[in-house]
């Protein structure tokens, strides 16, 4: 299966190394992040899910480790906003392009603010969606930052 999607053709054009890892995408899971990991062998804290937000109403999007949860008070708060919420599945898809369970940070239709969990960061490889379902991007984390054109901030709900 082809790996060019929006998402790796940003990554190609900013001219960052980058590496395509595919994997079979299973449907109606409920944790895909953690499917992802499962498939590909890597720790769910190192492969980072990418989740629509709205913040005041406006679209904003939020990447974080998929073994984690957001905490939307701290969603809020990254972003300058008094609240925050989950977009709906259908306006994520609309807005960005790709299918819930591959959307990816690279590459959407239409550029939303963006923060990366900053605790994430701290390894020498990450893997996000490459976007399409089945197909993740491993690369460093300053390099998606940068492509992103994304903040680093703390996302996360506490662990319970």
């Amino acid at each position: 299966m082809s790996t060019a999607t929006p998402a790796t053709q940003a990554l190609k054009r900013a001219g960052v190394a980058f590496r395509p890892i595919e994997y079979d995408y299973v449907a109606g899971q409920d944790r895909i992040g953690l499917h992802a990991a499962e498939a590909i062998g890597a720790e769910p804290g190192r492969v980072l899910k990418t989740l629509m937000v709205e913040i005041d109403g406006k679209p904003a999007c939020a990447v974080i480790p998929s073994d984690r949860t957001l905490s939307m008070k701290k969603v809020a708060a990254a972003f300058g906003a008094k609240s925050a919420q989950m977009m709906p599945p259908d306006k994520a898809e609309r807005l960005t392009g790709f299918h819930t369970g591959g959307i990816s940070p690279f590459g959407q239709k239409r550029r939303a603010p963006l923060a990366f969990e900053a605790g994430a960061l701290n390894v020498p490889e990450i893997v996000l969606n490459g976007g399409r379902r089945g197909l993740m991007v491993a690369l460093a984390p300053a390099d998606a930052l940068a492509v992103a054109g994304a903040q680093a901030a703390d996302l996360c709900a506490e662990r319970g």
